[in-house]
């Protein structure tokens, strides 16, 4: 698992696994869950995540 914060983008980005990802579904506004082959979440990614966690 790793996470990484873009504190410029106001961005964070959550893998938590090294499967290929070949697709992504923005499940709420700023929300963007990233699949595997399995259809297993590999990784999500939080924009505007000051807003989204409070």
């Amino acid at each position: 698992m790793k996470l990484t914060v873009d504190k410029k983008a106001d961005a964070l980005y959550l893998r938590l696994d090294d499967s290929t990802i070949v697709e992504s579904e923005e499940v709420s506004p700023g929300i963007v869950l990233d699949y595997n082959e399995s259809n297993q979440v590999v990784a999500i990614e939080v924009f505007r995540s000051v807003h989204a966690l409070t």
